[in-house]
This record gives structure tokens, sequence and C-alpha cells, in this order.
């Protein structure tokens, strides 16, 4: 074989493996870190699309203050139809615009108009395919829990947000930001809340986030104009005054009343309010990203020449659940409006990334797959595999003479402009020092760098498939029919276990869904709750005698419908989580859960998971790792008729979870009464601290089937059922 020929041979073979350790690495890390299962498509597929700008969605709060705001889901507003008890926020999001029909990548900037008990929310709306914002409207009669979109009420030729709504002499008047365009236009409704004609050109001056307040007889426009020289872009706010909101308008004499960093709040966010007869302004914090959050502000002082307001706290508890909070990385725009009553409502948007944070990834992701790619290459060179006609500096058109640089220049003029000719120039006089041989592999200077190579390459790879195909790194909510919706999580342990307790406190305490977590103290001295780092409260039930009935006590302090009773030793991903609240909202008469178990045989058997996969099929479902609705689970399980049962528990000090499962298939003959969905990975963190409870497995099974006999005498046969394994359209339960 001719040399050439070898040389390609080999620079083939290298290239083919490096490629082949490239693709391993990254299909092996994905496995390993992301859920195999996927997420629900959308009706339309169009919408909630990754986008530059982040994934706002729209929240509610109430209060009997402005300055005292709680979420919708602390009043415990219930809804049957959509199983949300209660209704979480976020209540309006791409994904509920894009389901009835008006597709969008995120909902922003939402302002209230309120008729008696109806409300009207008009927000902006990111169109997908034009990527321009518009102005959508929904409508809510039952105070803000349930909303229905009616449609896109603005669609201009520029970029529309911040829809300020204000009525004026009998008449509906919107002001949107349209800064694009050049100037401030105000939009008066024809037939309301659907169809609006342009009134009038307010100002020739492409203000930003704009509101008109009548504040003591006088009309007062508050706006930004980032364009103006000198003007601090996010950090300027400017006034005006007029005597009436159609203008004309003069300008305040402070103007700009700020000019100032970012961060203080200058630029509106949202509309203003007056409360005890003063006068409030919420203002958007910019300073790490944009929209970071929302400041308040009491004007103390408003006139035609001055102008003084101080910060006020905000009344609005900070998100403390990160990405996996609506709201956790930002939030920037609120209204607040007073009922008929004495009761305030407000809406709030929220996102769970920041500003840029799509584009980010991609740039992280690429520039890591392009620096593997590079240290292939350069590892290549270095091993002799890839040659370049004995130096780098000939395959491309560089040269330390004056002459070859004005030939470089000529023959490709966008490389002596670029890095790439630097890069390869130092690359070339780099290689020079390691000789014509390159790197010896056999030699333990060689085997080193070679493995330094090898793990940067690895890393490199695995953070480009993170950030490129790993999403926003949020583990998120689940909504049903428009609907989020919370959970108690509920675990029983005692003293000897505290370690796996925090563990399990501090992780799940973050994950999306979960409300509270209740901790059933059975036996010992019971921790104080300002031990655990925990983003919820935890609530500490100290139990009067060490049984495992404790776990299904009846609790009237549980203000979720929903419980997730949870071993102190199990971890799993969040998603997981909410993947299984998820399925128990679509089957809350059902126990959902994620330890599938069998009972078969004559007489019945206890039998584990791969028994039952073998079988093809389950009935029953472990209580340790299971959703129910407590309701009912809890009043069954302390019925009369499961006294006998209860017995049972207490004299083998097991098989509560077996009870429940008899109890469900009781109480129903005809229907599934449980659901399995498989976890993408799960810990058993008693293995780590040595406090496993069964640790004889067999042991155990073996009771369990004595419990089995028992209760079927008094309960009936068990194994009547048997449900199969990826019977389900949303492919969890395989």
């Amino acid at each position: 074989m001719s040399t050439g020929r070898r040389w390609r041979s080999d620079t083939f073979l290298f290239l083919a493996s490096a490629a082949v350790l490239l693709g391993s690495t990254a299909a092996l890390f994905a496995w390993l870190t992301f859920s195999p299962f996927p997420k629900p498509l959308l009706p339309s597929s169009v919408g909630c699309r990754p986008d530059g700008e982040g994934s706002w969605s729209v929240g509610l709060f109430y209060g009997s203050s402005p300055l005292s705001l709680q979420p919708i889901e602390s009043w415990n507003v219930w809804s049957n139809g959509t199983a949300a008890w209660p209704v979480a926020n976020p209540v309006v999001t791409c994904a509920s615009a894009s389901d009835a029909g008006f597709p969008s990548n995120f909902v922003a900037d939402p302002f209230l108009f309120i008729q008696g008990d109806v409300l009207y929310l008009f927000f902006e709306t990111k169109n997908p395919i034009t990527l321009q914002g518009d102005i959508g409207v929904a409508v809510s009669n039952d105070k803000g829990a349930t909303w229905h979109h009616l449609g896109i009420v603005l669609d201009e030729e520029w970029h529309l947000s911040y829809p300020y709504v204000f009525s004026y002499q009998d008449q509906i008047y919107m002001m949107p930001e349209g800064s694009k365009k050049g100037d401030l236009r105000l939009y008066r409704a024809v037939e309301f809340p659907l169809r609006w004609q342009l009134e009038m050109v307010i100002l020739r001056k492409p203000l930003v986030d704009s509101f008109i307040i009548n504040h003591r007889s006088h009309f007062w426009l508050f706006g930004s104009d980032f364009s103006a020289p000198g003007a601090k872009k996010n950090g300027e706010l400017e006034i005006w005054h007029s005597s009436s909101p159609l203008g004309p308008w003069s300008p305040h004499q402070q103007n700009p009343v700020h000019n100032m960093d970012k961060s203080l709040g200058a630029r509106n966010a949202g509309r203003p309010f007056t409360y005890d007869g003063e006068l409030y302004r919420p203002g958007q914090d910019c300073g790490d990203t944009y929209g970071r959050r929302v400041r308040l502000f009491k004007v103390k002082v408003l006139t035609k020449d001055e102008y003084e307001e101080v910060e006020v706290p905000l009344g609005i508890d900070e998100p403390r659940k990160g990405r996996n909070a609506w709201n956790g990385a930002r939030y920037h725009h609120l209204d607040v409006q007073q009922l008929t009553t004495d009761q305030w409502v407000a809406v709030m948007d929220g996102d769970r990334v920041p500003s840029g944070d799509a584009v980010r990834r991609l740039v992280i992701g690429y520039a890591s797959f392009g620096a593997a790619i590079a240290l292939v290459m350069l590892s290549g060179v270095l091993l002799s595999a890839i040659k370049c006609n004995l130096r780098l500096s000939r395959c491309l058109p560089l040269s330390t003479r004056r002459s070859g640089l004005i030939g470089a220049q000529r023959h490709h003029p966008q490389l002596h402009h670029s890095k790439l000719g630097w890069l390869f120039s130092h690359l070339s006089k780099m290689t020079s020092h390691f000789g014509s041989g390159g790197i010896r592999p056999n030699t333990c200077t060689g085997r080193s760098v070679l493995s330094l190579f090898f793990l940067a390459v690895v890393t490199l790879t695995c953070v480009g498939t993170y950030y490129v195909y790993g999403g926003n790194g949020a583990e998120e909510a689940y909504q049903l029919k428009g609907h989020y919706s919370q959970f108690t999580l509920l675990t029983m342990t005692y003293d000897a276990r505290l370690w796996n307790l925090k563990t399990y406190v501090k992780h799940y305490s973050r994950c999306a869904s979960v409300r509270e977590i209740l901790v059933v103290w059975n036996r010992g001295q019971p921790p104080n709750v300002s031990e655990f780092d925990s983003t919820v409260p935890v609530r500490i039930r100290v139990e009067k005698r060490n049984s495992l009935n404790n776990r299904f006590n009846v609790d009237p302090s549980i203000q979720t419908l929903a419980v997730l009773e949870l071993d102190d030793d199990i971890i799993m991903p969040c998603d997981d989580v909410e993947r299984g609240f998820k399925v128990w909202r679509d089957h809350p008469e059902s126990i959902v859960g994620f330890y599938p178990r069998l009972a078969e045989g004559r007489p019945l058997r206890y039998r584990d998971e791969k028994y039952a996969r073998r079988r093809r099929g389950y009935n029953m479902i472990l209580t340790g790792a299971a959703f129910m609705d407590h309701k009912v689970a809890f009043g069954r399980y302390w019925s009369q008729e499961a006294r006998i049962g209860r017995k049972i528990v207490d004299e083998y000090f097991n098989c509560e979870d077996v009870l429940m499962n008899f109890l469900y298939a009781n109480a129903s003959s005809s229907r599934k009464t449980v659901e399995y969905v498989k976890a993408s990975w799960a810990v058993d963190t008693s293995k780590f601290s040595g406090v496993a409870i069964s640790r004889n497995t067999q042991a155990h099974y073996e009771v369990r089937s004595d419990c089995l006999a028992k209760f079927t005498e008094v309960y009936g046969d068990l194994a009547a059922s048997k449900w199969r394994f990826g019977s389900r359209k949303d492919g969890w339960d395989v």
C-alpha cells in the first residue's frame, strides 16, 4: 500500500473512532441524565417553542390589602372539572393559549379590566410564527380561577406589549407599548373586548411601558424613552401631565425624573394603584437580568414641578424553588385592583429562566462541541494520524513574511482579519515542539497527555449535550385542562432516620407542585422544623404510639386533596413526582404509584416487580410511593370495615399498604383502582445510613404473603384483577 493511501486510511480510522467516541459519550450521558419519558404534546404543536425572550406565564394573587398578597393556591380555590384541588399558579400560559387555538410562545405584561364579577385579562402574547408580540385577551367568571381565551385583539405590523387598559367617560381605552413604531398610540374599544380602533397618537415619542393615571383631578403619563440622548436603558423615567387622558400633554419640569442604574426600578412594571390615600408605582429591577423582579414605590410628591418616591415592601413572597417554580428566575409586571368586596386581586407574570437563556444554552453547548472537536483534531495531528503536509502552515495561507501575509490577504481576505489564522499559526509552532514524531503514546508523558485530552473531550461532549439537548434544567409541573394544582407530601419516620429525612425534605421541597411536607413521627424525640432546609412549610405530627397505621391517620389540617405517601428513604427526580401527580389527576379515584406488585397463586403469594413483569401485569401499588385522595383513602382505612385489617397490621408490624390496596379493590370491583408510573431512577438512601427497615427480603415477602391470606378471608380475592403494563396512552406505565 502506498504511503498516501496508508495515511488516508489512518486518518479515516482515527476520525471514525473519534466520531464513535463523541456519539457514544453523548448518548450515554443523555441516557443517564435525561428523562426517557416524553412530555405530553399540545393539541397545537406550534406554540410554546423555546424563545430567547423567555417562557413567561401569568399568576393570580389575592389579599385583603394590595400590600399583602398570596398566590391563588393559598386560598384553596378548587376546580372539580380539572382535578385541581386546589388551583395553583400559573393560571394563564402559552399552553393554555395554544390549546385554545391561539399559538403563543409566552404570555406576559398582564392587565386586568373588571366589570362587576367578570375579569378580563389583556396580555402580550408572542406569536411563534411572526415572532412578534400581539395583544390577547381572556375572561374569567370565577374571580380568576379559570380563564377562557377569547382571541387576539390587536395585531399590528410592529411589536406590541404592555396593554394598559382603562376607562374614561364611559369609553374603554387601551394604550399598548409600540415603541418600534416610534410613537405612543391610544386605541378605543368598538366592541369590547375584541374590537379596537386607533383613536389617536398621544406622543410622537417611542415611550416604553407607559401608563396614565388620574391623581388629584389631574392626569399623569409615566413612561420611559430609552432613545433619548444620555438615557440609561431600563433606568430612565419621564412624566407628562394633562387635564385629559386624550391630551395635550406637557412634560414634567424634572424630566427625566429618573436616569439611574437599571436595578433601581425606574422602568414601569404594571399599573399604579391608590391605597389608603397613597399612590404606589411598581417598577422593574433589571439588574441581574431583564425583568428580574418588581419593586414597589410610594409616591410622596407628584406635582408639575416635583416628583419624589420611596421604596416600600412589595408584599409578595419571593419564589424559592428556582427554575422549578413558574416565576423562579424573574417576575416583572404587577396589576393589582380592588374587587367589589374588600378583597384585592392581582395578576403578575413570571419566568423560570433569565433573559436570553435559550440562546445562552445553545452558545455554550455548540461552543463545547466545537472545543471537543478541536481537541480531537489536535490530538490527531499530535499522534500523526492527521497530517498537513509536514506543517499546518502549508494547509492554510499562513506566513510570517510580509509578502506571505499580503498574498494570504489577496486570496483569503477574510482570514487575515480573523482569529483562525492566529490559531493555526500558533498551533503550527506548538506542534513543531513535539518533533516529527508527535506524541508517543507508549511513554508516560504521552499517556498522560492523551488521558488529559480524553477527559477534556468527554467533559466537553457532556457539557454540550446538556446545554443543547437538556432543556432549561427545570422539572416543571404538568397542567391538566389549563390548570395546575398542588399536593401534600407525607412520610412516616422516627429518630434513627433523621439524616434520611433531612435529605428527603431538602430535595422534594423544591418540586414544583409540593405544597407542604407532613412528617408522621412515630418514635423518639422529634426534630425542630428549623433544622430542615425546605422551601415549603414542614409540619411534624407526633404520634402517641408506634404503629404503621399512623401513616393513614385522618388529618383535617391537610389542605390539598392529593397526598403523596413517600417513604423517607426514596429519592427520585422531581419530574417523576410531577408525572405521577399528573396521572393521579387523570385518575383521582385510584392509587397511583411507582412500585407495582402482583398477588397471585393459590394461596396468594406476594410477588415483586420483576415477577409482575414476567407475568405481564400487576394488581397492587405500594403506598410507600403513591398518590391518593386522602379523604377517600384515610376514610376507608379508618372505617369499621377495616378494623380487622388494622389489627393484622399491628400484629405483623407490616402490610399497611397491602391493606389499603384491598380496601380500594373491595370498594370497586368493576374498575381499575391502581395506576403504575415508571420512575426514571430512584435511590434508596437507607443503604447509605444503615437504617433499612426490611433487610431480609425473603422473610419480608413471607410476612406479606401471610397478610394476603388473612386479608383475603375478610375482603375477598385481590387476584381477580390484573392490569397490563403499557396500557395507558401517556407511555409512562411501560
